[in-house]
């Protein structure tokens, strides 16, 4: 059998530490289980990563990394509101297509902030340092004038608007509803941009394709209590 390069195989350990922390937390991710995930001998992964701290180190890289690699995808190089849409609507698609990811960084995140490093505040840093700069060119392409400030709220507001609809979609994992929920959530995107981006807001967006009914399951779902 061929040997697998050390940094192909640290790969498949991260990418197996994901899957396993979005199936078992971070307490149920046991290294064990990590390497056999990645088809690997624990003796190797120990090779790769001197302590399970490591790994997820490495893992937080790989999460920041990710979310980094669909923002720069989504970046149309359109005017500032054209450019927070798409980079919402990016990130909530993603969020669908890669519900293992989404599961892993809530459980990430949750772990470090019972550490006493600064992991999880750097998995967001990372997200505002992307996508603050692609909402700032994208300003100066347009000849827009917004001020600092506000580009930092728009940031904050599709960030937290993302991590909204990525903890329901967990909760629900319901993928006809999911359409007609990101509808909502670019909704709620478009009137915080009406009212703070003034002309740089842009035109009224086109309607939504989602029916009436698609929509109210949609907000069923997102408030269901069953």
């Amino acid at each position: 059998m061929a040997r697998i390069p050390a940094a192909e195989r640290r790969a498949e350990l991260v990418a197996a530490a994901v899957r396993m922390i979005a199936a078992h937390g971070v307490d149920g991710a046991t290294t064990r289980r990590i390497a056999q995930e990645a088809n690997a001998p624990l003796a190797t992964l120990h090779y790769c990563f001197a302590t399970k701290e490591a790994l997820f180190a490495a893992v937080f890289d790989h999460v920041a990394s990710r979310y980094r690699e669909v923002l720069t995808h989504n970046h149309i190089h359109g005017d500032v509101a054209t450019t927070a849409r798409t980079l919402l609507r990016g990130l909530l698609e993603w969020y669908v297509a890669n519900p293992d990811f989404g599961a892993a960084i809530v459980e990430l995140i949750s772990w470090a902030q019972r550490q006493e490093d600064n992991q999880a505040e750097m998995v967001y840093n990372e997200a505002f340092a992307t996508m603050r700069p692609i909402l700032q060119a994208a300003a100066a392409a347009a000849d827009q004038s917004v001020d600092p400030k506000t580009l930092d709220e728009l940031t904050y507001i599709v960030s937290v608007l993302s991590d909204g609809f990525a903890l329901n979609w967990l909760v629900f994992t319901d993928r006809t509803a999911a359409e007609p929920q990101i509808d909502v959530v670019l909704g709620v995107l478009d009137a915080w941009m009406a009212a703070h981006l003034g002309e740089a807001a842009g035109p009224p967006v086109r309607a939504s394709k989602t029916s009436p009914e698609q929509t109210v399951r949609a907000l069923v779902s997102w408030v269901s209590v069953d």
